[in-house]
């Protein structure tokens, strides 16, 4: 009779301990019955390896002895039962509401909120932790403690992350900040520990060093594009380049290199990585396109309404040019197209600087469109709008160019103050409100994108249209 030998039963208990197998008695009762199998197998004349390898293939996957062990739980345990049918259940509900909120969501049909909210409230309360105790009771494993912790902190704030995001509550930037910083400190690497502790993957683990890196990198860059920080794309793309270029053909050669069939851990594999790389790109795209195209509509906009306070205020001029109050209005017209143009300066630096290359400045390179009142920029065409550089030169606070803006804007209340008191007191809002629009507050350090200083500039310009059209009224009204 063909009987194990100590090693051998040390082999099919180390195999049998790995799958953490911690119920009870249960891990030497299959260590028990796998040995029992084994023996057999090799009464027909199969070696030990022969023997422990059609045992295994008789047996399933590893994965078979945790299904063993979940099914025992569930059987003579309560509350992990309780567990499993909470997961299960809020698992399925959660993923089917947020399904259904999205198509209500495109479709713009009612309650798509409501289903969004409990969808997240059902994932983010009830599967989460019940999955957290179900895996707990499974493994009583405290070395992986910590990386059911971290998955657990990383997804609950993911979840209400987005929700945040999409309701428009306040809170979400912080949310998906402690997300990101959960997933990128603690879960990620965690995760990547717990890989090392298998001794059959060590041909692995550079593999899984360069994936986490991979993750790490294309997370990052998703939330920064969420939250519209520099250096996005180059996460993003650093990432996918590593996990698409790099990980993907070197895990698949090292794990089925061997193998004459297509595994369906190949097949998940691929699918996985697609719906990573889908939203990572879909995101990227739509983002990009919404964020310029908005800027570029209001600053459309914008110009339309300069455009439009410039004709009222010349229009206003000619009807009163044989009145006795044209030289008042006149100096005031003056003044304001003095001050305007020291607005118009400060802009056109910065569409210099952004049309430049390396830093300097380009002649003559930004693009102008001739109207019958103004010369209009046509922002679309310009090479770099989104450019963190001209901001930071022309208009932070203590910059040459921004200094002489606000005292341009100081001289210019100082001489609406000299006007009839009675105009005056008609506009007190207006002039107090000039100063609002380049905040005080804005450090040198704060990144702020080129047509973000833009918009404010367009803003205050028109601003000063409003108030000089409105005070020719006023000073014609007056005589």
């Amino acid at each position: 009779m063909h009987e194990l030998s100590f090693g051998n039963i040390e082999q099919i208990s180390s195999d049998v301990r790995r799958e953490e197998i911690t119920f009870s008695h249960l891990a030497a009762d299959l260590i028990d019955h796998i040995c029992c199998d084994v023996e057999s197998e090799m009464q027909k004349g199969f070696s030990f390896a022969e023997a422990y390898r059609k045992v295994k293939y008789k047996m399933g996957s590893g994965r078979r002895l945790k299904e063993i062990q979940e099914d025992t739980l569930y059987a003579v345990d309560t509350k992990y039962r309780k567990m499993k049918n909470t997961m299960k259940i809020s698992g399925i509900a959660g993923t089917v509401l947020l399904g259904f909120a999205a198509l209500f969501k495109i479709m713009q049909w009612p309650f798509a909120s409501v289903l969004l909210v409990t969808g997240v409230a059902a994932l983010a309360l009830f599967f989460l932790p019940s999955a957290l105790g179900a895996l707990w009771k499974e493994t009583h494993s405290p070395k992986r403690l910590f990386l059911f912790i971290s998955a657990f902190l990383a997804f609950f704030f993911l979840f209400a992350g987005v929700l945040f995001k999409v309701m428009h509550w306040p809170g979400a930037a912080i949310a998906l900040s402690l997300s990101v910083l959960s997933a990128v400190l603690f879960f990620i690497p965690a995760l990547t520990v717990d890989r090392f502790r298998d001794p059959e993957v060590k041909n692995k683990r550079p593999v899984y060093i360069v994936g986490a890196l991979g993750i790490i990198l294309t997370v990052t860059g998703m939330f920064f594009k969420i939250m519209h920080w520099p250096l996005a794309t180059i996460f993003q793309v650093s990432g996918m380049l590593i996990l698409f270029i790099v990980v993907f053909p070197w895990y698949t050669f090292i794990t089925w290199k061997n193998d004459n069939t297509v595994s369906s851990m190949f097949i998940y594999l691929v699918v996985g990585s697609i719906a990573l790389l889908m939203p990572a790109s879909l995101l990227n795209i739509s983002l990009q396109r919404t964020f310029t195209e908005g800027y570029y509509v209001h600053m459309d906009k914008e110009q339309k309404l300069y455009c439009y306070l410039q004709e009222k205020a010349a229009a206003c001029l000619v009807e009163n040019a044989d009145s006795e109050s044209y030289r008042v209005m006149e100096e005031l017209h003056n003044k304001t197209t003095d001050l305007v143009k020291t607005i118009n300066n400060a802009e056109l630096k910065m569409l210099e600087l952004a049309e430049g290359k390396n830093g300097q400045p380009a002649a003559d390179a930004v693009p102008v469109r001739l109207t019958e009142s103004a010369a209009l920029t046509d922002f679309r065409l310009i090479r770099d709008p989104f450019s963190w550089e001209p901001f930071s030169i022309y208009l932070a606070p203590g910059t040459e160019t921004r200094t002489g803006l606000e005292k341009a804007l100081s001289d210019y209340r100082s001489y609406m103050t000299t006007l009839d008191s009675v105009l005056v007191d008609q506009n007190p809002g207006m002039l107090t409100a000039l100063a609002e629009f380049l905040p005080s507050g804005t450090g040198r350090d704060e990144r702020i994108t080129m047509m973000t200083g833009l918009h404010m500039l367009e803003v205050l310009k028109n601003s000063i249209m409003a108030l000089e059209a409105e005070t020719l009224v006023l000073i014609s009204k007056a005589e």
